[in-house]
């Protein structure tokens, strides 16, 4: 009975399907880091202070800087509260000027930011500051959680239907809630899109490898986890030059999706490992993708190879 080593060097071990699968299944690594830039959106803190707008009802002709003056408490240190602002009262708007306004509440109607280094980010959308600003740190945890449990999830499933499907769903489901997540109209629901993508993320990390490891001789193998880094790395490069470029957390939600969604289509042409179907005792589905990828490779596959195939159980 020849062991899949044999096969491999008899179809060859690191021909042209071997380099091509390679490329196909470290590409997306290339976007996975992309999904970094929410978190890079979510740490974005810009100056702000409470809408009072609701002074303009007394006086429509009030400039910026006086309606802050009569309706927000300064801090210590001299400048505007960011979490505070006076008390809206009913007075006409030469009572407030002469006797001006001190009891002070938590922002009513919102907050107006300013000098934002991003045009829209998680927390200008979702005003995660002050009582909400602990939220950030949760946003995060939640992504990370994902990784880890799309980490634990796919590995028992690659063993049980294919390292095929585990890494076609995880790239499916990254696809849809990518989407989910730049729509998303409120942080409960970006939350839950962003921890699906993270599940995404995890299964496909791990079982990208496992499957072109397993088309690859044992000389080779560690161009497979090598190359997958490689792109990691140029990925994040990339990103730094996106977020740069791309201002709007949803816009690079949507710019994100776009080669996800390749990767979502060509993912389905990847086959399947014939060491797992060996294992699984698909004989025959095994021996044809083997001739297969012996005429990719342009290798004869001996007839005393094939005979140890069929044999396989």
């Amino acid at each position: 009975m020849a062991d899949f080593g044999e096969i491999l060097r008899s179809i060859g071990d690191f021909g042209l399907f071997q380099k091509l699968i390679l490329l196909g299944l470290c590409f997306p690594n290339l976007i996975l880091p992309f999904h970094l830039a929410s978190l890079i959106f979510i740490q974005s803190d810009p100056e702000r202070h409470c809408n009072t707008d609701w002074i303009l009802r007394a006086g429509s002709n009030l400039s910026s800087e006086e309606q802050l003056n009569l309706t927000v408490p300064r801090q210590e240190d001299g400048t505007f509260s960011r979490c505070l602002m006076f008390t809206p009262v009913d007075w006409d708007i030469d009572i407030i000027r002469e006797h001006g306004l001190n009891q002070t509440t938590d922002c009513q109607n919102g907050w107006v930011y300013n000098n934002i280094v991003y045009e829209a980010t998680i927390v200008t959308d979702f005003d995660l500051v002050c009582g909400k600003a602990n939220v950030v740190g949760l946003a995060q945890t939640v992504f990370m959680a994902g990784i880890l449990l799309g980490s634990l999830l796919f590995g028992p499933f690659a063993e049980s239907f294919g390292r095929q499907r585990a890494t076609q769903i995880p790239m499916v489901i990254m696809l849809i809630f990518t989407v989910t997540t730049g729509l998303s109209p409120n942080f409960y629901l970006y939350m839950a899109s962003q921890f699906l993508v993270g599940i995404a993320y995890g299964g496909f990390r791990i079982n990208c490898i496992v499957l072109a490891t397993e088309w690859v001789g044992v000389t080779k193998r560690s161009y497979a986890s090598c190359l997958s880094q490689t792109f990691g790395g140029v990925g994040q490069c990339i990103l730094a030059g996106m977020i740069f470029f791309i201002r709007d957390w949803r816009l690079a939600q949507f710019v994100m999706a776009v080669p996800i969604a390749v990767v979502a289509v060509y993912i389905w042409f990847i086959p399947e490992s014939a060491r797992w179907l060996l294992d699984q005792g698909k004989t025959e589905e095994a021996k044809k993708l083997i001739l297969r990828v012996a005429a990719i490779n342009k290798h004869t596959v001996p007839d005393t190879i094939l005979e140890k195939v069929k044999c396989m159980i």
